[in-house]
């Protein structure tokens, strides 16, 4: 995807927009992760050393549309004040009198974070209107937010109308390197599903059997696949609707020369509660009042020696219901394993980033995504709003 980027357009002295993704979990108002700003660092820095003059943009949560005070931008303003050694003014509005006052007033490197894009309806209808009203801020508009790219929303596609639109540091990289992922993987390529449902994965399943040497699908989407092998899997996670699905899945990666894994034992409980009593069984044992909560020690061992001798490898899901410790092993065992592999290892999608990061070896990841949505729907292969509204090189 050959978009242009801030390097291929002057900023210096110029009022900038720049879209990050800046929704990033809070408790009590405080800040308890901060990839996400991390990750947005290098553009901002980046603007600073050019002495334009930056106007930054996010949502947070979901308010629907309207001002909810647990949603504000505060505690993201004092976070990124921290890590940028230096004051970042934060507005009550995104849109306004104050807010078009107070940017008149910037000088060359300030820092502006605007309020919560999202408690406007206008944000996610892509009202055009609001759009223009976000465009009229600023000279440049800068696309930094790939988590949200995905979304045809005002501040991700209807800004771009108005302004030349140029992609971030952070965008680049992401298209950069799951461009490649797509279109020229180092061999053997291996790719680990895992997650509750078969039907976020469908589409990337598919697209995916035509790259990859090796897929592995672990999670609760895989009692579907077993499912489809006419295993009994108790009370696990099932789609029903999709077993035929699955089923014609397990067939075309065998035509294609696609090894195809499953897990071959599971760790089982009653009910999914921490304080259940468990068991590691094969998947031909699983009892008709139990489920599969996690992937067993054998599946672990399989999947592992599998990525091994891979040269690339994409893990978007956990294996199991991870934020429960009893039923975080296998997904941590698939951290700890990317993390030792000696080729390029992508990890996209929250829940699988969150694993890493509590692994402690997100520094052993080539490239943490800072979108889950939007790099499923990439990796689909389908064109995301974000992404198209930017001008091409």
């Amino acid at each position: 995807m050959a978009k242009k980027t801030i390097r291929d357009i002057d900023v210096s002295g110029k009022r900038v927009l720049v879209r990050v993704d800046f929704n990033i979990p809070l408790d009590n108002g405080q800040v308890t992760e901060d990839n996400r700003i991390v990750t947005a660092l290098p553009t901002i820095n980046y603007l600073i050393e050019q002495k334009a003059k930056i106007i930054l943009i996010s949502h947070l949560g979901r308010p629907k549309g309207q001002v909810d005070e647990k949603y504000r931008m505060d505690p993201v303003a004092r976070r990124l004040s921290e890590l940028l050694g230096k004051e970042v003014v934060k507005l009550g509005d995104c849109v306004g009198d104050e807010v078009r006052a107070t940017i008149e007033k910037m000088q060359a490197g300030d820092v502006i974070l605007l309020e919560n894009v999202r408690f406007h309806p206008e944000e996610e209808k892509n009202d055009e209107k609001f759009a223009r009203q976000l465009a009229d801020l600023a000279d440049i508009y800068v696309n930094d937010a790939f988590g949200a790219a995905h979304r045809a929303h005002a501040s991700t596609d209807g800004v771009a109308e108005f302004l030349p639109a140029v992609a971030g540091f952070l965008m680049e990289k992401e298209l950069d390197i799951l461009g490649r992922l797509l279109t020229h993987p180092e061999h053997p390529f291996v790719a680990i599903l895992g997650g509750a449902k078969v039907t976020d994965k469908i589409a990337v399943i598919a697209n995916l059997l035509d790259k990859v040497d090796t897929m592995i699908i672990g999670g609760g989407m895989s009692n579907t696949f077993l499912k489809a092998q006419g295993y009994d899997v108790g009370k696990s996670l099932v789609d029903i609707s999709k077993v035929d699905l699955a089923k014609s899945m397990i067939s075309e990666a065998k035509s294609k020369g696609v090894r195809l894994l499953l897990p071959v034992d599971v760790v089982i409980a009653p009910v999914a509660a921490p304080d259940a009593e468990q068991k590691n069984v094969p998947v031909d044992r699983i009892p008709p009042e139990w489920m599969a909560l996690d992937i067993g020690a054998d599946t672990v061992a399989l999947f592992t020696e599998a990525l091994k001798t891979a040269s690339t490898i994409v893990w978007n899901g956990p294996m199991g219901v991870f934020e429960m410790a009893p039923f975080a092993k296998g997904t941590e065992a698939i951290a700890d394993a990317m993390a030792e592999s000696k080729g390029a290892t992508i990890v996209g999608g929250g829940d699988s980033v969150a694993a890493v990061i509590k692994a402690g070896v997100a520094g052993k990841i080539t490239h943490m995504s800072t979108g889950g949505g939007a790099s499923l729907e990439f990796l689909e292969g389908r064109k995301l709003p974000g992404v198209e509204a930017l001008m091409d090189k």
